[in-house]
Order: C-alpha cells, then sequence, then structure tokens
C-alpha cells in the first residue's frame, strides 16, 4: 500500500509546497508592510492581491499534479520509492546544517522583500514610465519634466482610485505593451489615451481645493512684435475665477459639485462638443444643442461628465500651441533677449522652419548667420538666446513622434483652439430659446491701461 507521505515525495509537489509557503511568508509580510504605511503606491495592490495570490494557487495547484504523477510512478515500479532524509537532531553537523538553512531562508526572504519593495517604487517612478518601459512616451515626460506638475509621479494620475482604476490602468498597460512589440505605436500618441474614465476630477482634486476662495486674479499676457525692437503688447485680464460653488460668472462654477454637465463630443481631443446637457442645483434639466446637429449624432457620440481635465487638458503635460506663444513667453521670462534687433521675428521664424526635424544645431547656425549681418549684436545676448531658443524646441517638437507645436489643443482659453467656444459660442440653444453665454466678460473683463 502506497503511503500519503511517499506521494508529495515527487518534485513538483515539493516545489509547489515550497512556492505555496513562500508566497504565503511573502504575503503576510507585505500586508503587514502595507497596514504600517510602507507600501503607498498603486502597484502594490497588483503584487500583494493578484500575483501572490496567483503564486500561492500555482502552488496549491503543483502539489496534487505531483501527487498524481508519483503515484502513477510508483504503481509503475513500487521499489521506485524514495526515502526521506533522516535528519538526526542530536547530530552536532546535523544541527549547524539546519541552522544555517533557517538563517539562509530568512536571509532570502529579506531579500525578496526588499527587492519587491524596491521594484514596486521603481515602478512607480516617473523614470520607469517616461524612459524604462514607455519609450514612446518622450514629450510626455519631457513636457511633464518642464510643467507645472513636475513633482507629481505619474501613477498618482494615471492610476485611478479601487480596483476599476488599477484594471484599467494595467488593461492600458498591456496594450501598449503590444503596441511597442508590435512597431504599431499611434504617433502621436492621442491625448489623455491613459487616463482613468470619469476619474479626473477625484484625481484633481486630491491636491487642489476647488472650493478656496479664490476670487479674481489678474492674468497678464505678453506679446511681442516682429519689429526692430521687439515691442512688448501687455494684455491685462480679470479672471473671474471665482470658487466651485460659485455663480454661473465665474470659471470655476464648472466644477461645482452641485452642478452636473455633460456633453457629447465628436471628432479628435474632444474639440467639437454638439450637445450640453445641464443639471443646476436645484434638480432643473436644460439642454442645449449645436445647430444642424442631427439627433442620430446625439445618441451615437459619447455622453461624458465634465471635469477638470476638459478645460485643463494639457496641464500635465505642456507643449506649446504655437511658436509664438512659446517665443513670447521665452522673451516675458528674459530667456529670448530684447537687445538683439528683430530677435522676435527670427525666433518664430526658426521655430516654425524646424518644426518636423530635430536639427538643434540649424538653428543656432541660421541665427547667428543672420546676426552676422546685424553689426552690435551683442555676442552673449546671442548664445544665450541660441540656448534658449533650442531648450524650445527640445521640449516641444519631437519628430520622431509626430509632436510639434499644436498637437495638442490647449482647451484652458479660446485663441490658439477653439477651448471655451466649443460650447460657448452663442449658438448651442435650448428648445426655449437659451442660449449658452458667449458674451467675453463672463468669465474675464479687459483691463485698459492709461494711455
Amino acid at each position: 500500500m502506497i503511503k500519503g507521505s511517499e506521494l508529495v515525495r515527487h518534485p513538483l509537489a515539493i516545489a509547489g509546497v515550497v512556492i505555496t509557503t513562500a508566497s504565503a511568508v511573502v504575503f503576510i509580510a507585505l500586508v503587514i508592510a502595507m497596514l504600517i504605511g510602507l507600501l503607498d503606491n498603486p502597484y502594490a495592490g497588483l503584487i500583494v492581491f493578484v500575483a501572490l495570490p496567483a503564486l500561492f494557487l500555482l502552488g496549491l495547484l503543483l502539489i496534487p499534479i505531483g501527487v498524481r504523477l508519483e503515484r502513477r510512478r510508483l504503481q509503475a515500479d513500487p521499489s521506485a520509492s524514495i526515502e526521506w532524509p533522516i535528519i538526526d537532531l542530536r547530530r552536532a553537523d546535523v544541527r549547524r546544517t539546519a541552522l544555517l538553512i533557517v538563517a539562509l531562508t530568512g536571509v532570502n526572504i529579506v531579500i525578496v522583500l526588499l527587492a519587491g519593495y524596491g521594484g514596486l517604487h521603481w515602478m512607480e517612478s516617473p523614470g520607469f514610465c517616461g524612459q524604462t518601459c514607455h519609450a514612446p512616451m518622450h514629450p510626455q515626460f519631457t513636457a511633464w519634466q518642464n510643467g507645472s506638475h513636475a513633482r507629481i509621479p505619474c501613477v498618482k494620475c494615471h492610476i485611478g482610485e479601487g480596483a476599476g482604476g488599477f484594471l484599467h490602468a494595467k488593461l492600458s498597460g498591456v496594450r501598449q505593451l503590444v503596441h511597442v512589440a508590435t512597431g504599431s505605436i499611434p504617433r502621436p500618441i492621442p491625448p489623455g489615451a491613459s487616463m482613468p474614465p470619469g476619474a479626473q476630477a477625484q484625481l484633481c482634486l486630491g491636491c487642489h481645493q476647488p472650493d478656496r476662495v479664490v476670487g479674481d486674479r489678474i492674468t497678464v499676457i505678453r506679446e511681442y512684435a516682429d519689429d526692430e525692437t521687439n515691442s512688448e503688447s501687455p494684455t491685462i485680464l480679470q479672471m473671474h475665477v471665482g470658487t466651485a460653488s460659485s455663480s454661473g460668472r465665474s470659471i470655476h462654477w464648472h466644477a461645482n459639485p452641485a452642478v452636473r454637465i455633460e456633453y457629447v463630443a465628436t471628432g479628435d481631443n474632444h474639440q467639437t462638443i454638439p450637445y450640453v446637457r445641464v443639471t443646476d442645483a436645484n434638480g432643473q434639466v436644460k439642454e442645449y444643442v449645436a445647430p444642424d446637429t442631427k439627433e442620430e449624432a446625439i445618441s451615437a457620440g459619447q455622453r461624458e461628465t465634465m471635469d477638470c481635465m476638459d478645460c485643463h487638458n494639457t496641464v500635465g503635460h505642456p507643449i506649446s500651441p504655437t511658436p509664438e506663444k512659446a517665443v513670447d513667453r521665452a522673451i516675458a521670462a528674459g530667456l529670448v533677449s530684447r537687445k538683439l534687433p528683430f530677435a522676435r521675428r527670427e525666433a518664430v521664424r526658426l521655430m516654425t522652419a524646424h518644426a518636423s526635424d530635430d536639427d538643434a544645431a540649424a538653428i543656432e547656425r541660421d541665427l547667428r548667420k543672420f546676426y552676422e549681418s546685424q553689426r552690435g549684436a551683442d555676442q552673449q545676448e546671442l548664445t544665450r538666446t541660441v540656448t534658449a531658443l533650442q531648450d524650445l524646441h527640445r521640449t516641444n517638437v519631437f519628430p520622431a513622434m509626430k509632436v510639434t507645436w499644436g498637437t495638442y489643443p490647449n482647451n484652458q482659453g479660446h485663441i490658439t483652439s477653439d477651448g471655451c467656444f466649443r460650447c460657448h459660442d452663442g449658438s448651442h440653444a435650448a428648445k426655449d430659446g437659451a442660449t449658452i453665454n458667449s458674451d467675453c466678460e463672463y468669465c474675464h473683463k479687459q483691463i485698459e491701461q492709461p494711455s
């Protein structure tokens, strides 16, 4: 008769016991680490609650398979039974060996835990997202480094809360891996392609406080002419930022949790919005439809709820919509020198001419060639301007991914894209004749400068 203890001596069964035991020990250790706050990252759940339980089940599955194989082997040849080694702890050499095995096992567990902990933190780092695995994300990674959210790790925004957000992120990762492996990467990467659906507002509200009293803010937009002196033309706007709970005559009213704004977008990048549905704080509903919009188009479109990212769509990865805007900001920041004659005109010309290549050396060569004809040009200012223009080009133009000026429309405004006018164009009308307000002073007021 075959004893049960003999059946678990098959190598596959022994491997199952080892895998099950090791995964159980590591699982318990990582759960404790999560409970005391050592593992606070979205990938921790993948390892602790998906990978380790899967290994545990794999080990459990290997044990009966090994037992079955061993039973068949012994039934075919009963003399092939493997005897367990006899461990006699009364012998000093056996005790030393056993102690060494226990110690090495403990060391191995510590190594696995440290490696897993380090691996989790590396997987949530921007370097992993933008360089190691996601080479196609080079434009977004570079733009993120130069944006206002440069200290916020990618996973804080790109992995939503709960199991749904985590599952969405992992499925997106699998799809991206297939794109990389098959060379079918979309160029350029679609905007917002890996954002968790319906979770953008919650992600933003993790740091921002929409109910904080802001009131009005003064914004100065500095633009420069193409003349010899690079003349400045400032525009001063009093922005009615308000709060999320303020009246409709404020920008952040759109984020009021008591108001629900739904819309249907068609075309690419959500730049065409033919239908808007507003449910106010009193529960009253009003629908606004753009002219010549067919009911079939509204029914076929995907209805979405407005949140922060519908206006602040490029805040995490800012790429300038036009070379003019980029150059004007660089002049205002003192990076491109106004002391150089026609600096603005030449800078815009070079940024436009090299909008589809990565020849930074040509920018310096062409600019220096122009100023050879301009007597008295300050060489120090010229060198500083060359460096600034090469930086502008490097952080906004990515030929390999077909990303350049204007690839990603910026909806925070309405100068370089439709932005606000996607809805506030005065033509979206309700059945009672009311329209979505298109008055410029609804959101801001221009302050005239004394002459």
